[in-house]
Formats: C-alpha cells, structure tokens, sequence
C-alpha cells in the first residue's frame, strides 16, 4: 500500500511541531536553571565534553547533555 502524499506531510508537521516542543521545553528549563544560577542557589560549568554541568549548593551535581540530564552526585 503506497502512502499518500498527505500522510507524509501530516507526518513531517507532527515532527515539526513535537520538535518545536522539546525545544520550547528545554528553553523553558535552561531559563529556570539559569534563575537558579542568578539568585546564588547554583553554579553552572562547561566539562570538557561540551555538556554543562551543574552544582546546586545543597551538594547535587548534574551533567545537562543535549537531550538528557544526569545526576552524578
């Protein structure tokens, strides 16, 4: 069964727009941390990977990578 021109283009908006999500998403989280950052209550770091990690000042450590965040301590 052949796919209709349609269902390619309603299948590349669906993309389009959970992509435009997870974007807005992670501006959304990016922006809170950085609050955090500015009011004190962490510090942020580029590793030598290029991911970012963070310290909050209660003691836990975060890597943020580009599609995922990791606690590593």
């Amino acid at each position: 069964m052949a796919r209709s021109h349609d269902s390619v283009t309603d299948g590349t908006a669906r993309t389009t727009a959970a992509g435009n999500r997870a974007q807005e998403a992670k501006s959304q989280v990016m922006a809170a941390i950085g609050g955090l950052v500015d009011e004190g209550k962490a510090e942020w770091n580029h590793t030598a990977t290029g991911d970012i990690e963070l310290r909050l000042l209660s003691g836990e450590v975060f890597v943020l990578g580009e599609v995922s965040v990791t606690r590593v301590e």
